[in-house]
Protein backbone atom coordinates (compact mmCIF):
# COMPACT_ATOMS: atom_id res chain seq x y z
CA UNK A 1 0.00 0.00 0.00
CA UNK A 2 1.15 3.47 -0.45
CA UNK A 3 -0.78 5.57 1.68
CA UNK A 4 0.09 9.11 1.80
CA UNK A 5 3.42 8.67 -0.73
CA UNK A 6 3.09 11.29 -3.44
CA UNK A 7 5.96 10.33 -5.56
CA UNK A 8 5.74 8.53 -8.81
CA UNK A 9 7.90 5.72 -9.25
CA UNK A 10 7.91 5.88 -13.59
CA UNK A 11 8.61 2.06 -13.90
CA UNK A 12 11.97 2.70 -12.67
CA UNK A 13 14.13 1.92 -10.14
CA UNK A 14 15.01 4.77 -7.26
CA UNK A 15 18.23 5.49 -8.67
CA UNK A 16 17.11 5.25 -12.04
CA UNK A 17 14.44 7.23 -11.31
CA UNK A 18 16.45 10.00 -9.69
CA UNK A 19 18.75 10.55 -12.45
CA UNK A 20 15.83 10.43 -14.44
CA UNK A 21 14.32 13.30 -12.73
CA UNK A 22 17.75 15.38 -12.20
CA UNK A 23 18.32 14.76 -16.58
CA UNK A 24 14.96 16.57 -16.91
CA UNK A 25 15.95 19.44 -14.30
CA UNK A 26 18.95 19.95 -16.28
CA UNK A 27 16.95 20.29 -19.61
CA UNK A 28 14.74 22.26 -17.96
CA UNK A 29 17.43 25.01 -16.50
CA UNK A 30 19.38 24.53 -19.76
CA UNK A 31 16.55 25.57 -22.24
CA UNK A 32 14.10 27.32 -19.93
CA UNK A 33 11.29 25.40 -20.74
CA UNK A 34 10.19 21.68 -22.12
CA UNK A 35 7.51 19.36 -23.32
CA UNK A 36 7.07 16.58 -21.36
CA UNK A 37 4.22 14.43 -20.23
CA UNK A 38 2.10 15.89 -17.58
CA UNK A 39 3.17 13.26 -14.82
CA UNK A 40 6.82 13.77 -15.28
CA UNK A 41 6.17 17.40 -15.40
CA UNK A 42 4.12 17.41 -12.14
CA UNK A 43 7.06 15.42 -10.34
CA UNK A 44 9.48 17.71 -11.51
CA UNK A 45 8.31 21.07 -10.49
CA UNK A 46 8.69 20.62 -6.67
CA UNK A 47 12.30 19.34 -7.79
CA UNK A 48 12.96 22.76 -9.24
CA UNK A 49 11.29 25.04 -7.10
CA UNK A 50 13.35 23.43 -3.90
CA UNK A 51 16.69 24.21 -6.47
CA UNK A 52 15.44 28.16 -7.08
CA UNK A 53 13.89 28.82 -3.28
CA UNK A 54 17.72 27.76 -2.69
CA UNK A 55 19.48 29.60 -4.93
CA UNK A 56 17.36 32.95 -3.92
CA UNK A 57 20.23 32.88 -1.28
CA UNK A 58 22.93 33.19 -3.79
CA UNK A 59 25.65 31.92 -1.23
CA UNK A 60 28.77 29.15 -2.30
CA UNK A 61 26.91 26.35 -0.09
CA UNK A 62 23.74 26.91 -2.05
CA UNK A 63 25.74 27.07 -5.50
CA UNK A 64 27.57 23.83 -4.27
CA UNK A 65 24.41 21.85 -3.07
CA UNK A 66 22.24 23.32 -6.56
CA UNK A 67 25.42 21.83 -8.63
CA UNK A 68 25.28 18.43 -6.70
CA UNK A 69 22.05 17.85 -7.14
CA UNK A 70 22.17 18.67 -11.14
CA UNK A 71 25.18 16.21 -11.26
CA UNK A 72 27.84 18.10 -10.47
CA UNK A 73 27.40 20.66 -13.46
CA UNK A 74 28.53 23.67 -12.16
CA UNK A 75 27.68 25.83 -14.73
CA UNK A 76 24.10 24.77 -14.81
CA UNK A 77 24.21 25.74 -10.72
CA UNK A 78 25.65 29.33 -12.01
CA UNK A 79 23.20 30.01 -14.72
CA UNK A 80 20.29 28.79 -11.79
CA UNK A 81 21.70 31.26 -9.02
CA UNK A 82 22.65 34.19 -10.71
CA UNK A 83 20.21 34.54 -14.07
CA UNK A 84 16.78 31.86 -13.19
CA UNK A 85 16.84 33.06 -9.40
CA UNK A 86 17.69 36.63 -9.74
CA UNK A 87 14.20 36.56 -11.59
CA UNK A 88 12.07 35.67 -8.45
CA UNK A 89 13.92 37.46 -5.62
CA UNK A 90 10.38 39.44 -4.97
CA UNK A 91 8.60 35.97 -5.34
CA UNK A 92 7.80 33.87 -1.92
CA UNK A 93 7.24 30.84 -4.86
CA UNK A 94 5.67 29.58 -7.70
CA UNK A 95 8.01 29.64 -9.84
CA UNK A 96 7.38 27.72 -12.53
CA UNK A 97 4.32 27.35 -15.36
CA UNK A 98 2.55 24.15 -16.29
CA UNK A 99 0.56 24.35 -19.69
CA UNK A 100 -1.28 21.01 -20.80
CA UNK A 101 -1.41 20.41 -23.97
CA UNK A 102 -3.30 17.33 -26.02
CA UNK A 103 -2.52 13.90 -25.87
CA UNK A 104 0.42 12.41 -27.64
CA UNK A 105 -0.13 10.66 -31.22
CA UNK A 106 1.82 7.08 -30.18
CA UNK A 107 0.42 6.26 -26.50
CA UNK A 108 -2.04 9.05 -26.16
CA UNK A 109 0.05 9.99 -23.19
CA UNK A 110 -1.25 13.88 -21.87
CA UNK A 111 1.11 15.85 -22.64
CA UNK A 112 2.59 18.76 -21.05
CA UNK A 113 4.78 22.48 -21.54
CA UNK A 114 6.60 23.23 -18.03
CA UNK A 115 8.43 26.48 -18.40
CA UNK A 116 9.61 29.19 -16.03
CA UNK A 117 7.22 32.05 -15.44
Amino acid sequence: MRHGRKNRKFGRKANVRRGFIRSLAVALITYEKITTTEARAKELRPYIEKLITKGKNGDIAARRLIAARLGNQETLANKLVDDIAKRYDGRAGGYTRITKLGRRGGDASPMAVIEFV
